[in-house]
């Protein structure tokens, strides 16, 4: 299904045409501002990465497109306040892809993809008005989880990184030993008033160290963190789901059964591979 550039500019062009007229025409259209718009984002972007996880090609196109029409609409609202147009998003967004691709567009020799990461980052840091600091690239409002990995991302194209993947498994086994020694203290019987909360804060520390080292093992062993966590989430909804319709179906209900009853019927779920 090979559409011509004319075709793509065509239908581009249509999607500008109908959303001029919903703003105009549309009550709820007519009354969105960047604020308003921006939970919705938020919401698309996710049922887009759940289409993406999913390789679910047909609904894959379908929230590309609810993105697009916020990407449309934002560059709208940007135009009616006379600040900018959708002409100048895409002219930004080229100039900066030519930009950060010297070894395509210019005379640049790169060895790899971790070369053209590296560059990359190298030159975000001398744009005029950009990332003046290697990390202030990172959105303070990414889930904790993506933004872990894109700091490390980020600190190992500046050579901030283990060697290899080993350092971090010995790093990970360290934070987990202190955790368990943190939280050991923590349970330890306590003579005269409770702990204070700087103690139970240490515990919260450890456990973040022992994530964030989670993350770089995963990262320097190939893993995206937050992929593989999310298809944990999703089999072990799966095999859950299947526990608790196998209760129904007993006329039993989840609490009124022991674990290893419950157990028995998880072990079920794994057997069908769920």
């Amino acid at each position: 299904m090979k559409h011509t550039r004319e075709e793509q500019l065509a239908a581009f062009g249509r999607l500008l045409d109908i959303l001029d007229e919903l703003r105009v025409k549309c009550p709820w259209d007519r009354v969105q501002t960047n604020e308003t718009l921006r939970p919705n984002t938020i919401e698309e972007v996710y049922e887009l990465s759940d289409a993406l996880l999913n390789d679910d090609d047909k609904n894959i196109c379908k929230e590309l497109g609810d993105v697009l029409l916020h990407v449309v609409f934002y560059a709208k609202i940007g135009d009616e306040k006379q600040q900018f147009d959708i002409k100048d998003v895409c002219d930004r967004l080229c100039d900066k892809l030519i930009y950060r691709h010297p070894h395509v567009f210019g005379e640049q020799q790169v060895n790899g993809t971790d070369q053209v990461l590296k560059n990359w980052e190298e030159l975000k840091l001398k744009e005029k008005g950009g990332n003046k600091r290697t990390l202030s690239g990172v959105p303070a409002s990414l889930p904790s989880l993506i933004k872990a990995f894109r700091i490390q991302e980020k600190a190992q194209n500046v050579g901030f990184d283990w060697d290899c993947a080993e350092g971090a498994w010995d790093k990970l086994q360290e934070e987990f030993g202190e955790l368990r020694e943190a939280m050991q203290k923590e349970a330890a019987p306590q003579t005269g008033d409770r702990p204070q909360v700087a103690e139970y804060d240490e515990v919260e520390a450890e456990f973040g160290d022992l994530l964030f080292s989670a993350v770089n093992v995963g990262r320097l062993s190939g893993l995206n963190p937050d992929s593989a966590l999310e298809h944990t989430n999703q089999k072990f909804t799966r095999r859950f789901n299947y526990v608790e319709e196998r209760a129904i179906a007993q006329g039993r209900k989840l609490k009124d059964m022991t674990l290893a009853e419950m157990d028995a019927l998880w072990e079920e779920a794994k057997e069908k591979g769920l």
